[in-house]
């Protein structure tokens, strides 16, 4: 299990470096509590990988990429709207959802939605599939490592806990970004950042969907 762990940690961790969730959660963090924006994405990564883990990465063969793409874009044009009527609210807290877990639940749905499917996903589960492969993948990293046995219950949950765990902490990172984004620019000018980084990111996923075959 513990080998599993290390290697999905650093290969998915990596994988997510850089990724189109990360712009996300920036804008998520400039107007959420950080704490809140890292709940909601724990909740989505752990419910993404044990899906990944099971065999749920092949949703993407059997849901239409191009409707996810669609439900995806509309969802972050509808967030970067919020955001932006957001800046007219006399307490600046317009483009915040009610209730207590309102930004958790909200930032765990767009996550969900995001990566579903995603390469990030789709790489969790062919290192649960044939972590042989995976420890090849790593080089020199990989040597004289002996991989885990390929569909145990053992590697399974490994490989869940070591991907969730690289996943969050390349997350953790955009999150940290977008607090202190939020910490140094007034509120009106939070609003219409996070506002454009959604609507661009929306915008871009329908296109995606368009032009893809």
């Amino acid at each position: 299990m513990t080998t599993a762990a290390a290697i999905a940690f650093v290969l998915v961790g990596l994988a997510e470096l850089g990724d189109k969730s990360q712009l996300m959660l920036v804008g998520f963090a400039a107007r959420h509590r950080p704490l809140k924006v890292l709940a909601g994405a724990a909740i989505a990564v752990a419910v993404l990988q044990a899906l990944a883990v099971l065999g749920g990465g092949l949703i993407g063969a059997y849901l239409p990429q191009r409707l996810i793409a669609f439900v995806a874009g509309a969802l972050f044009i509808v967030f970067g709207v919020m955001a932006w009527r957001g800046d007219d609210d006399e307490e600046g807290h317009g483009a915040r959802l009610s209730g207590r877990f309102g930004a958790v639940l909200t930032v765990a749905a767009a996550l969900f939605v995001a990566e579903l499917g995603d390469k990030t996903q789709v790489l969790t589960m062919s290192i649960a599939a044939d972590p042989a492969a995976a420890v090849r993948t790593l080089g020199a990293l990989g040597a004289g490592v002996t991989p885990p046995e390929a569909g145990s219950a053992a590697t399974g949950w490994g490989v869940w806990l070591g991907s969730s765990l690289g996943f969050l902490l390349a997350d953790a990172i955009a999150i940290g970004a977008g607090a202190v984004l939020g910490a140094r620019l007034p509120e009106r000018r939070i609003a219409r950042v996070s506002s454009v980084i959604f609507i661009v990111f929306g915008l871009a996923t329908l296109v995606s969907a368009f032009v893809a075959r």
